[in-house]
Order: structure tokens, then C-alpha cells, then sequence
């Protein structure tokens, strides 16, 4: 039992709303069951052995047809989410028990075996257990006209087997009800559950995006360096060939113009590589509160950007804002998440805090994967510390300290964070 609800816990909030919704229409079946096709029969069979007999075969083959339609509501689900195929079985072997007990009620009423009426009732039970799971395979418009089609046989049975045609306009309008209502608790859920894992979808397509379009700047970045560079350097290194074969002194001077070129380039590749590695502080806040408002996250940030800590101090707690936005993005179904960046109260140390209301889907070390790994690598060479790990709640927090003793600071005119400051709260949906 513990492990279970560990495992419920572990999931998702989205997958935690999967699975109820598929328990509830899995028990759902066993519920009309009971209230629509057993009940009607405790108080209203005649107490004869023939009314008593086709009584009790009639309850059975209801509590029959929940225990095959059961089942067979997560497939109809999957095929109705695009991820199988259709549970023909169960459909097919819905409908064979709903002819069983068609014809079971027609029997009944022939030897008048149930007063009261309430042939009605069990009558609009009949479509519920196959109906459920037929709605979630086929169209609309296919579902309606099979309700329609099964009311009017089973409406023109009953009246003629019982004689009353009055009642069996009322089992034909029992028949749509049930089927209505086997269309109504299957089809709207599996609707909101269908958006609701398109738009998990889209958040993961929008995280690699991002990671694509990174990739994509940076190679522009490297061909506009490197590739006018290469050209002229291929262009005056086959000139100064043709001038050594000639004898010309001028091939010397192009080789030293080749070797200059070649130098700028290396520089140039390096500012890039170096200017790629570093994250800048600002850049990374305005960037974490737009892609979380844009996947429904409320992002929260409290301080003031950082703007007098040292570059290395402002590189390194970027790359942290960076990762930990990512993590929220893919591991975590949060609503908030709130980002705090102060300056320890004696002036020693900066100190950011991202904490998200979605634990994700992480074992207790708190999800130390590659990315977690990589930025306690980076504080370490600040001498500085990362504490990731759930908190109370369901809450999920992510701590960096980087000692600023040691750091020299950015020029500037001096303005930044102020111990302990945490004014200038800004939140963007």
C-alpha cells in the first residue's frame, strides 16, 4: 500500500488526472450496474420460480456486462488518445450481452415476471456498458445513430413481448437516456484529457525548441566568424602557392598575412566559445519568467537582478536559473515558481533560490542528473554549493551560494544587491 502511494505521488499531475479519470469510468460501470440493472429487480420480480429464474439470469448478465466493459474503457481510451488500437473484443462481447439481456427482459415480460414498471429502468441500463466504451472509438455521428437504432429494436421487443405499446415507447426512450448518458460520461473526459496532454506535448516541443534554437545560434555565431576567415585564407594560401612556384617574394608576405588571419581567427573562436559559456544574470531572469509564462508557470522574482555582483558570480548563478527553468519545464507540473536573489546579511556570499509547487519525478537525492551535476561543478570551482531536493508540500526547491570574498567585482557605478535586500518583487504570469 505505501509503495503505491509513493508511486501515485512520483507521477505527474497530469498523469495522476490520467489515471483517476480512467479508475473513475472503470467504476462507473460497476455502479450503474448495481443501480440500474440489479436494483430494479429486487423489489419488483413476481415470486415465481420461472419470473425469479430469468430474474436472477438477467442480474447476472448485468453484472456480466460491467465486468467485460470495465476492461475494456483504458484501451478505448488509448485509441481514443491516438496510442492503440480499438478494443473490438469488448465491444463486440458488450453487445452480445446486451442481445442476452434484451432478450431476457422481452422474457420476462411475456410471463409478466415484473411489476411495477420497472422494465424501464433495467431497459435503460442496456446501452451504458457497451455505449461507454463504443463512444471513444467512433464518431459522433456513428454513435448516434447506433443509439438510435438499438433504441428502436429494443423499445419494438419489449412492447410487443409485454403487449404495450405505451411501454415500450418508454423503454425506447429509457434506451436513448442510457445511451446519452454512456456518451456524456465517457466522451467529455477523454476530450479534456486529450488537451490537457496536447499541452504537455507543446511544453516539451518549446523546451527543445529552445535547446535547438541555442544550438542554431551558436553555429551562426561560428560560421560568421569562421567562414569569411577560412575563405580568405584558402583564397591567399593558393595565391602565395602560385607565387612560390614562380619565385616571387611576394608569396612570403601572403603566408604572413595567411598566419595573421589564422591568429584572429583562433581569437574569434575563442570569444565565441567563451561568450556561449557564459550565461549573463539578466538575460536568464527575463528569459526564465517569459518561457515559464508562456507554459502556464507564474514566475515570481524577488531581488534585483544582481546587477554589482562579480561577472564569474553573475555567469555562474545564470548557468543555475538557466538549468533549474529547464528542469521545471521537463520534470515538474508546477503552477509557481518564485526566484529569490539576495545577498547573505553579512555581505559574503549571494545566495538564489528557485522553488516550484510541481515536485518532479525524481528519486529522494532530488533528481541529481547530468544538468544538477554540471552546475555543482561550476559553483565548486566559486568554492560555492547546490542544494537541490523536495520540500514540504509537494514544493520543490533549488539553492546556490557562491561566496563573494574572492570575486573581484564588475565595474560599474556601484549598484546592486544590498545584503539581506530582497525588495522589488516582480511576478509575470
Amino acid at each position: 500500500m505505501i509503495g503505491r502511494v509513493r508511486r501515485w505521488r512520483g507521477r505527474s499531475k497530469l498523469a495522476q488526472v490520467d489515471s483517476y479519470t480512467r479508475g473513475t469510468l472503470s467504476t462507473s460501470q460497476w455502479f450503474f450496474a448495481a443501480c440500474w440493472g440489479v436494483f430494479p429487480l429486487t423489489g419488483s420480480l413476481e415470486h415465481r420460480p420461472v419470473a425469479l429464474a430469468l430474474g436472477g439470469a438477467l442480474a447476472l448478465v448485468s453484472l456480466a456486462q460491467a465486468a467485460v466493459s470495465a476492461p475494456a474503457i483504458g484501451p478505448a481510451l488509448d485509441h481514443y488518445l491516438g496510442r492503440g488500437d480499438a478494443p473490438r473484443r469488448g465491444i463486440i462481447a458488450g453487445v452480445v450481452l446486451a442481445v442476452v439481456a434484451l432478450g431476457l427482459m422481452a422474457a420476462l415480460e411475456a410471463v409478466h415476471g415484473l411489476h411495477d414498471g420497472m422494465i424501464v429502468l433495467s431497459a435503460g441500463y442496456l446501452p451504458i456498458p457497451v455505449g461507454s466504451a463504443f463512444a471513444l472509438v467512433v464518431p459522433l455521428r456513428v454513435y448516434g445513430a447506433a443509439n438510435a437504432a438499438a433504441a428502436v429494436v429494443g423499445g419494438t421487443v419489449l412492447a410487443v413481448a409485454s403487449g404495450n405499446w405505451l411501454k415500450g415507447a418508454f423503454a425506447f426512450g429509457a434506451l436513448l437516456v442510457g445511451g446519452a448518458i454512456s456518451l456524456l460520461t465517457a466522451r467529455p473526459g477523454a476530450w479534456s484529457l486529450a488537451v490537457m496532454w496536447e499541452v504537455d506535448e507543446a511544453r516539451s516541443v518549446q523546451a527543445r525548441l529552445a535547446v535547438a534554437e541555442e544550438r542554431l545560434r551558436f553555429s551562426r555565431d561560428m560560421h560568421d566568424v569562421v567562414g569569411r576567415n577560412l575563405a580568405v585564407i584558402a583564397l591567399k594560401s593558393e595565391l602565395a602557392a602560385r607565387l612560390a612556384r614562380k619565385g616571387r617574394p611576394e608569396a612570403a608576405e601572403h603566408m604572413d598575412e595567411v598566419q595573421r588571419i589564422t591568429r584572429d581567427s583562433q581569437r574569434e573562436m575563442r570569444d565565441v566559445v567563451r561568450a556561449y559559456r557564459q550565461a549573463d544574470l539578466q538575460v536568464e531572469l527575463a528569459g526564465a519568467r517569459a518561457v515559464l509564462g508562456a507554459a502556464g508557470v507564474e514566475c515570481l522574482i524577488e531581488g534585483e537582478g544582481g546587477a554589482g555582483l562579480p561577472e564569474r558570480v553573475q555567469s555562474t548563478l545564470g548557468w543555475v536559473i538557466r538549468e533549474g527553468t529547464t528542469n521545471v519545464l521537463r520534470h515538474a507540473d508546477a503552477r509557481i515558481c518564485r526566484l529569490v536573489l539576495r545577498v547573505a546579511a553579512d555581505g559574503g556570499a549571494a545566495v538564489l533560490t528557485m522553488e516550484n509547487d510541481g515536485v518532479p519525478q525524481a528519486g529522494p537525492d532530488g533528481g541529481a542528473g547530468s544538468g544538477i551535476a554540471g552546475l555543482r561543478e561550476r559553483l565548486a570551482a566559486l568554492d560555492g554549493t547546490l542544494v537541490a531536493g523536495p520540500r514540504p508540500e509537494g514544493r520543490f526547491r533549488l539553492r546556490a551560494e557562491v561566496p563573494l570574498e574572492h570575486a573581484p567585482a564588475v565595474d560599474g557605478d556601484g549598484a546592486g544587491l544590498r545584503p539581506a535586500d530582497t525588495k522589488g518583487t516582480e511576478g509575470a504570469a
